[in-house]
C-alpha cells in the first residue's frame, strides 16, 4: 500500500513538474515571438516553444489570457529588477542611474509592452509597477533631495512622475527607430539628472522648498 501511494504522489510530482516546464516555454517563448510580432498566432507560439498548440491551449485557454499571464511574469520580473538595484542604499544619483537601467533591461526583455496596440489587457493583480514604482522612485528622489544631491524645490513625486514619462518617451523614441537603445539610455540618464537638479542642492537643509530672492 506504501509503494502504490509513494509511486502515485511521485508520478504525480512529475506531471506538475512537466507542467511547470511547459508553462515557462510557453510564456518564453511568447515573450520572444510577440516581442517581435504581436499578432503571431498561438500556433507560432507553440512552435517556439516546441509544444504543440493542444499544450498551449491547456494552459491558456485563448490568446488574451496567454498575454495576461505573460504581463504578470514581466511586472515580476521588473519589480525583482528594482530589488536588486539598490535604490535604498546606493548614492541618490547612482540609484537614479540604477532605476533607469532596470527599466532599459526590462523594456529589451519585453519589447511588446512599448507596442501601441497592445491594449485591453488586465493590469497584474498584485504588485503593479503602476502603483509599486512611483513611490520607490519618489522615496528614491525623497532621500537625494534630503543629502542634497537633488533640487529640492520640485515635489519628489512630480520628479518621481517627470522621470517615468522621459523614459516611457525615449522608450518610444527606439521603438519608432528614431534612436538606437543605446542612444535613447545615454540622453534619458542626462535628461533625468539634469530634471533633478544632481548636484544643485537647491532649497534649504530641510527639504523644503527655500523663496527665490528678489
Amino acid at each position: 500500500m506504501g509503494d502504490t501511494l509513494g509511486t502515485a504522489a511521485k508520478a504525480t510530482r512529475t506531471r506538475r513538474s512537466d507542467a511547470r516546464r511547459s508553462i515557462d516555454a510557453i510564456l518564453n517563448a511568447a515573450r520572444i515571438v510577440l516581442g517581435e510580432r504581436l499578432d503571431a498566432s498561438m500556433e507560432e507560439i507553440a512552435t517556439a516553444a516546441s509544444v504543440t498548440r493542444q499544450t498551449v491551449y491547456a494552459h491558456f485557454p485563448s490568446r488574451d489570457a496567454l498575454i495576461a499571464a505573460l504581463i504578470e511574469v514581466a511586472a515580476a520580473e521588473y519589480l525583482a529588477l528594482l530589488d536588486d538595484a539598490g535604490l535604498d542604499t546606493a548614492p541618490p544619483a547612482d540609484a537614479l542611474a540604477r532605476f533607469l537601467d532596470a527599466g532599459w533591461r526590462f523594456i529589451g526583455r519585453y519589447p511588446l509592452i512599448l507596442n501601441p496596440t497592445l491594449t485591453g489587457i488586465p493590469r497584474p493583480k498584485t504588485n503593479d509597477p503602476h502603483d509599486v514604482v512611483p513611490p520607490r522612485l519618489e522615496r528614491l528622489i525623497q532621500r537625494g533631495q534630503r543629502a542634497g544631491d537633488f533640487d529640492r524645490s520640485p515635489p519628489a513625486a512630480w520628479l518621481a512622475a517627470a522621470v517615468i514619462g522621459l523614459q516611457h518617451t525615449a522608450a518610444a523614441e527606439v521603438a519608432d527607430g528614431r534612436l538606437t537603445a543605446d542612444e535613447a539610455a545615454a540622453l534619458c540618464l542626462e535628461s533625468t539628472l539634469r530634471l533633478c537638479g544632481s548636484g544643485s542642492g537647491g532649497g534649504d537643509g530641510d527639504g523644503t522648498a527655500s523663496a527665490s530672492a528678489h
